[in-house]
């Protein structure tokens, strides 16, 4: 028996309407996203308002925050580029939750999905996971 879930159906990963329900424009959400990355790459100072928070927590929201992002933009246009950065960005993510796997918040394991395909469906699982546990990271 074959057990590597490959589609929405067997993985029980909410759609993408349900996955990003409550989430920013696009424009707003890219905004973000590119606000974080130029935190994370020294380019801006991260504002100082909370405790400090964990590195690799921090790179995993970044990682999960822009596949997301991503699968959102190529939902909105299925065309070949979009597609594509929806796919690298989600194997960044895939391969960022398997050398830090106690970070992984859904139900199912990076290794789980092995299709490349798969792997928005893994983004959609893990960012449904983490809007609901708070957006730890951020």
């Amino acid at each position: 028996m074959d057990l590597t879930p490959n589609s929405r159906e067997d993985t029980g990963v909410p759609p993408a309407h349900q996955a990003y329900a409550n989430e920013p424009d696009l424009r707003r959400e890219m905004h973000q996203v590119l606000a974080l990355g130029a935190e994370r790459d020294g380019r801006q100072a991260r504002p100082v308002t909370g405790p400090p928070i964990d590195a690799t927590a921090a790179e995993r929201a970044w990682l999960l925050r822009r596949a997301a992002l991503m699968d959102r933009m190529a939902l909105h246009d299925p065309g070949p580029g979009p597609v594509a950065a929806a796919a690298e960005t989600a194997a960044q993510l895939v391969l960022h939750d398997r050398r830090h796997p106690d970070l992984v918040a859904g139900p199912l394991h990076p290794d789980a999905i092995t299709l490349a395909s798969g792997r928005r469906l893994y983004v959609r699982q893990e960012y449904a996971a983490w809007t609901a546990a708070g957006r730890p990271g951020t």
